[in-house]
């Protein structure tokens, strides 16, 4: 005996450049399945307006719909979901397939709904599904990307954010003008089904070509829940991150609903055209800003690890005051490219962030801990943040009518400033706490 694994009998080990196309065909296809994650949970925010007159929701009743009823159960059913797919035995591809399949067809049902409690329910069946994907995707893509490529690896993931928001604020404002709300809700959840076909047939599960390889026989048991959560918040940087990206998220959730209506009911924008002007600025810039903010952590971190999470730190703190000068200029053609540096600055942070929470614990804890990420993320900012966003505008309406939201997003703009201090304090701990592998 030499000390290797042996190989399964009969079984000769895939080749390199076998593995990395694998690979490559992961990534693309995730980045796809990402893509319709976000054009199904964020196509709300474009069609709110028609939503609202056509149901007569008040400000509270649309902030709920686009947060809480999602976020909760996504949250809740998240750090489970992600327990099994720490698991040894289970086959990721097949988990995100079915999630999936879930969260389309509960979209395609949002358009049928016929009042408050009907939409209700189906956002909540969209908020089940999608809580499948994420965390088994970012284990699936550790297990498969070398540790100094991984912040790329996640940040190129994590353009499903923007391009699917792109996506959603074209094809929802365009469909909606055209067709009305309903038929652009099942045009964007139908075409899910037919891709959670393609990921079952098109993908593979690394944990087999582990088995094969005998990677499997070296790997330490299994963590207990107990333990799993115990290690992934003894870390002082990975509970500096969770701070930061709730934070985050509960901004930039509130934004990307309330600055939509801004637009149109400050600016008098149709639904087409801020659909069209937001995705100059969520999509665009925010596809190169989630780039940028990658391709910065694995150069800069190489060189030091606190540079890792840089661009974030700093680059939240110099988009504050831009974004309140840009909810402050009364033409809207102004406002919208005043707003194009921030979102480039705020988007940045989604791969060096979770590619840090992948390396600041085992293998067998990374699904958990990119979920209680999740959690923070999405019950805190989705399920506060339009909520909230919501509540204070019917609040200030009394004193500025329509311009209630206007008022709301000068304070958005400069609470940007809280996320960027904990990421900065994140990164001080990086050189201490990150694991090699």
């Amino acid at each position: 005996m030499n000390g290797k694994p042996a190989l399964a009998a009969g079984v000769a080990p895939p080749s390199a450049d076998s593995v990395k196309a694998q690979t490559r065909v992961m990534l693309w296809i995730l980045l796809i399945v990402y893509i319709f994650n976000f054009l199904d949970r964020q196509i709300v925010n474009i069609l709110a307006e028609p939503i609202k007159d056509s149901l007569k929701l008040s400000d509270t009743e649309l902030g709920l719909l686009a947060g809480p009823a999602f976020a909760v159960f996504y949250a809740l059913l998240g750090i489970p979901i992600a327990r099994y797919a720490d698991k040894e035995g289970t086959n990721r591809v097949r988990l995100i397939a079915g999630a999936l399949a879930i969260w389309s067809a509960m979209t395609a049902v949002c358009g049928l709904a016929q009042n408050f409690v009907q939409l209700l329910f189906a956002r909540i069946g969209v908020g089940v599904g999608e809580a499948g994907c994420t965390p088994a995707a970012h284990s699936l893509i550790t297990d498969s990307v070398p540790a100094e490529k991984r912040s790329s690896a996640i940040a190129f993931y994590g353009l499903g954010v923007p391009i699917g928001s792109l996506l959603g604020l074209i094809l929802g404002g365009v469909v909606n003008d055209l067709y009305g709300w309903r038929i652009a809700l099942m045009l964007v959840g139908a075409p899910g089904l037919l891709l959670a076909l393609a990921v079952l047939f098109f993908m593979r599960e690394p944990r087999h070509r582990h088995a094969i390889e005998g990677a499997v026989a070296a790997r330490p048991p299994q963590l207990g829940a107990r333990a799993a959560f115990k290690e992934i918040f003894a870390s002082r940087a990975f509970v500096y991150i969770l701070i930061a990206a709730s934070v985050t998220a509960f901004l930039g959730y509130g934004k990307a609903l309330w600055t939509i209506s801004f637009f149109i009911r400050s600016h008098g924008l149709s639904t087409t055209e801020a659909g069209l002007s937001m995705a100059i600025v969520l999509g665009l810039a925010g596809v190169f800003g989630t780039w940028l903010g990658g391709k910065c952590a694995d150069i800069f971190g190489k060189r030091d690890k606190r540079h890792i999470l840089s661009l974030p730190a700093f680059g939240m703190a110099i988009g504050a005051p831009i974004l309140f000068l840009g909810y402050a200029m009364e033409d809207w053609r102004v406002a919208v490219a005043m707003l194009v540096l921030p979102t480039i600055l705020n988007s940045a942070y989604y791969g060096p962030a979770y590619a840090c929470v992948q390396g600041l614990v085992r293998p067998q804890a990374r699904a958990v801990a990119a979920s209680i990420m999740l959690f923070g993320q999405n019950l805190i900012g989705l399920g506060f943040g339009p909520f909230l966003f919501g509540v204070l505008s019917d609040a200030l309406a009394p004193a500025y009518g329509e311009e209630s939201v206007r008022y709301v997003l000068y304070g958005a703009g400069w609470l940007g400033l809280i996320p960027a201090f904990f990421f900065w304090r994140a990164s001080l701990r990086l050189g201490s706490e990150l694991k090699s592998g």
